[in-house]
């Protein structure tokens, strides 16, 4: 299954709003579950957001750095996760980031086991969304980028958010190197096209996600949902960016699959 890491640049381009959007359209395959890890080295925003604060702090990233210190990382991962679904029904899944920026530091020995984590339950049919928001794509938390499938840039299409991309992108291509697929999550606010971007910054934009501040709002802030919210233009978009991603996640994953070898021990039967 699938890695898939968003990263943002100066401003607010809505990583953890374009993040939540993947999570709540990502298509699932029946006994599959997708999980959003909140890793922003400068602090999570679900729980005072979409959660609206109900959980308090007592799932989060921040008590996975005490559960590592005692050789129970695994263990404690899963009890941290949030189910966001109304059903209940546990494939759709988050772990809620710091609620304070100075726990950064204590995460630092936890950032590499915690990425191989997120590859390993993978092969139990999970896949997993991590917002790495402004910071975490580098430093000590850049293992989390280069780990994954897929890293997607996500900019506004305005000036001054897409001149922070195109610093951000430069970077991480020289963090990840070529092992990684890198593609850009445009959210359509300014006046420039996906093609101008793509030229501009050389690099594919893999979906575009409608500036709809309105709807954006549900997934910030858990803001009461608008008439006709699902079949919006932005779940539509995120349904459709959801897909293309991975579509991405197969492309990387061909990619770097061995040449199939010479068949061994073949017999040709030359029976009539």
């Amino acid at each position: 299954m699938a890695v898939v890491a968003l990263a943002g640049g100066l401003g607010a381009p809505g990583v953890t709003t374009a993040a939540m959007a993947l999570l709540v359209t990502w298509p699932l395959a029946e006994g599959h579950r997708v999980i959003l890890a909140e890793a922003d080295p400068d602090g999570g925003a679900i729980l005072p957001g979409a959660l609206q604060g109900t959980l308090g702090n007592t799932h989060g990233l921040r008590n996975l750095a005490i559960a590592a210190r005692q050789g129970q990382l695994v263990e404690a991962f899963w009890r941290q996760l949030v189910d966001v679904t109304d059903a209940g029904s546990r494939d759709r899944l988050v772990l809620p980031g710091l609620y304070d920026p100075a726990h950064a530091s204590a995460m630092e020995p936890v950032w590499q086991p915690l990425a191989r984590l997120f590859t390993g339950i993978g092969v139990h049919g999970h896949d997993v969304l991590v917002d790495l928001g402004r910071r975490g794509a580098f430093g000590p938390s850049a293992v989390l980028a280069q780990r994954a499938d897929v890293v997607l840039v996500v900019a506004r299409s305005t000036l001054r958010s897409l001149q922070s991309a195109q610093v951000r992108l430069e970077a991480l291509r020289e963090s990840v190197g070529g092992s990684v697929e890198v593609g850009m999550l445009l959210v359509d606010e300014g006046p420039f096209s996906k093609e101008e971007v793509r030229k501009t910054l050389g690099v594919p934009v893999t979906a575009v996600l409608p500036w709809q501040p309105k709807e954006a709002k549900v997934l910030s802030d858990g803001a009461e949902q608008p008439r006709r919210f699902e079949s919006g233009a932005l779940m539509r978009s995120a349904r459709s960016a959801a897909v293309r991603v991975r579509e991405l996640v197969e492309v990387r994953r061909s990619r770097l699959a061995p040449p199939p070898g010479p068949v061994e021990g073949r017999v040709v039967s030359h029976a009539r």
